[in-house]
């Protein structure tokens, strides 16, 4: 069973770097006649990580929007080496912009690996929690992870891979005070994740789940994709009231 694990998680390894070498530019995902329809919730903006492009999240954007929803996803640099603060930055001038210029209020966020340190930071730092609904940690190192020493040769300018090591002063800072009122996050692990072990993904105050993948198998498996849709569509808490075809103004572009 190891072994067929092993070849599996190499499969999709194989798959994420195909979709990772579409760059920052990649097209956005296409969505079969069958799948359209109403979008279901509000919009969810994607996040890539560390190394990665926006073409790595290209599978599962198909996915989702297969699961009628809008979902979008912004470049963040070349390969997302920078400093997670100001990718968070960016992403919250971003999601100031949509609200700006249309009538949606708040945003789902997705964020694969580092990208979820990167919605974090927006929520609990930069007036996230006035737009997130829910933010959805996908294989997020929150408590650092080791294997950023490689990332350190990979990309020595890079500031991102110091601020994944454990018990780094960004990551002293992120996870300082409790998460705010309102916004809920949802923390999915790989249990064949060695990037980002199970046990660096724990956060207080946080639902955890489990699924039986590797760190590339959280892009571009199905069911991965499923058990996000389950998770953005089950019943919302305190979510304000949006208006009708609020969100289908985004589906027209990024």
């Amino acid at each position: 069973m190891k072994l067929f694990d092993e070849l599996v998680d190499s499969g999709h390894a194989a798959v994420y770097l195909r979709q990772l070498l579409r760059g920052n530019r990649a097209p956005r995902a296409s969505v079969p006649d069958a799948a359209a329809g109403p979008s279901e919730g509000p919009p969810i903006l994607l996040i890539h990580g560390y190394l990665a492009t926006r073409g790595s999240l290209h599978l599962l954007e198909q996915r989702l929007r297969e699961r009628r929803h809008v979902v979008m996803s912004f470049r963040l640099g070349l390969m997302n080496v920078g400093d997670i603060r100001n990718s968070a930055g960016l992403i919250a001038r971003k999601v100031e912009s949509i609200v700006a210029q249309t009538s949606v209020t708040h945003v789902d966020i997705v964020g694969h690996s580092m990208g979820g340190l990167v919605g974090l930071y927006y929520l609990k730092r930069l007036g996230g929690r006035r737009r997130v609904r829910r933010l959805v940690l996908l294989g997020t190192p929150t408590r650092g992870t080791w294997s950023a020493l490689l990332a350190v040769a990979a990309a020595p300018l890079g500031r991102a891979s110091l601020q994944l090591l454990p018990g780094s002063p960004f990551l002293r800072e992120l996870t300082q005070g409790a998460l705010p009122v309102g916004p809920e996050v949802i923390a999915m692990a790989a249990e064949r994740d060695w990037f980002a072990p199970v046990r660096t993904t724990l956060l207080q105050g946080v639902r955890h789940i489990a699924l039986p993948t590797g760190h590339s198998g959280l892009l571009v498996e199905d069911q991965v994709a499923a058990a996000i849709d389950e998770v953005l569509r089950s019943p919302n808490r305190d979510a304000p009231p949006r208006p009708r075809g609020a969100i289908d103004q985004l589906d027209s572009g990024r």
